[in-house]
């Protein structure tokens, strides 16, 4: 299966901001839309991505003066991202090597989805559940 059979199911939506947005509205847009992800941009072009984890961390580092941060200013530049047509096996050696939780996906540079940890663990246990179902008919079918 590849990412982009993951992104068919899920859809290509994506949810962006600006560097140049405050923190908290990063922070209220993720509650508002329940993610835990939003990928910065300006215009075309990816900035970086801000996440639960970036603000976590703000908010330890800087306390009540997160409020007046802006997501440039928390957000991680260090993007690990996939394409389209990669495994999804692939997906999870880049987010365990790189200790990510969303990859970007990129088609020809542009944004065309993200796929988080959760996307990739539901595609798992699906495999998992149909692999078990064909090697239970197996069994039956031989008995």
């Amino acid at each position: 299966m590849s990412i982009q059979d993951i992104i068919e199911r899920k859809g290509s939506i994506v949810e962006t901001i600006s560097a140049s947005a405050s923190a908290k509205a990063a922070a209220d847009r993720m509650r508002e839309k329940k993610i835990a992800a939003l990928i910065v941009t300006d215009g075309n072009t990816i900035d970086g991505i801000i996440s639960e984890r970036e603000i976590v961390r703000a908010i330890s580092l800087h306390g009540a003066s997160f409020f007046s941060l802006r997501v440039g200013e928390v957000m991680s530049r260090d993007l690990v991202t996939a394409g389209p047509g990669d495994s999804v096996k692939r997906a999870m050696k880049l987010m365990t090597q790189f200790r990510a939780r969303h990859l970007p996906v990129l088609r020809d540079g542009a944004l065309a989805g993200i796929v988080s940890i959760g996307d990739v663990v539901k595609n798992r246990l699906e495999d998992l559940e149909l692999e078990t179902n064909v090697l239970r008919d197996a069994y039956l079918a031989a008995h």
